[in-house]
């Protein structure tokens, strides 16, 4: 294929490239950038194209991976390095200490609902939140780790429907 038919043939493929890097961006002018971009690496990268292949594959693939590079480079640019010693900024803690009354209050009515189950359910759930791995529960309440996990599961699902006004 001549640099003449390749060119032709790539710019003809422009709406196809326009439609896929929007649906990519869903930004028309990231997408613009993109298209752009794809040109770029395609014309110069043209010897790389293998003859009687699907062209418009190939430019398809140069833009998919145009766009996660670029997605991957502008998150690490995002990324803040703590180069302090000890890495200080990273382990100090993130919250004011300040608790806002609203939070308070769910707080308390969560702990109330579950002060609220019957025992064989509270005590494993309470267990569990408090970090006891399943079979240290299962021991401590002498019973079989089926039985502990249904219990959890259980109490999750009872919560989940009695506190419908604090899901996120």
């Amino acid at each position: 294929m001549t640099a003449q038919e390749f060119n032709t043939q790539l710019t003809g493929l422009e709406k196809n490239l326009e439609r896929f890097a929007y649906s990519l961006t869903m930004n028309s002018e990231d997408a613009r950038d993109l298209v752009q971009e794809t040109y770029l690496k395609a014309l110069s990268n043209r010897d790389k194209f293998t003859e009687h292949s699907n062209l418009k594959a190939w430019t398809f693939t140069i833009m998919k991976n145009t766009f996660i590079n670029n997605y991957r480079r502008s998150v690490k640019e995002n990324t803040t390095m703590d180069h302090t010693k000890d890495l200080y900024y990273l382990n100090m803690p993130q919250n004011s200490g300040f608790i806002h009354p609203e939070s308070h209050y769910g707080e308390q009515e969560i702990l109330k609902t579950i002060d609220g189950l019957d025992e064989e359910f509270r005590l494993p759930f309470r267990m569990h939140t408090e970090g006891y791995k399943y079979k240290e529960i299962a021991e401590k309440l002498n019973l079989k780790i089926g039985t502990v996990k249904s219990r959890i599961f259980f109490t999750r699902k009872k919560l989940m429907g009695s506190l419908q006004d604090y899901a996120a």
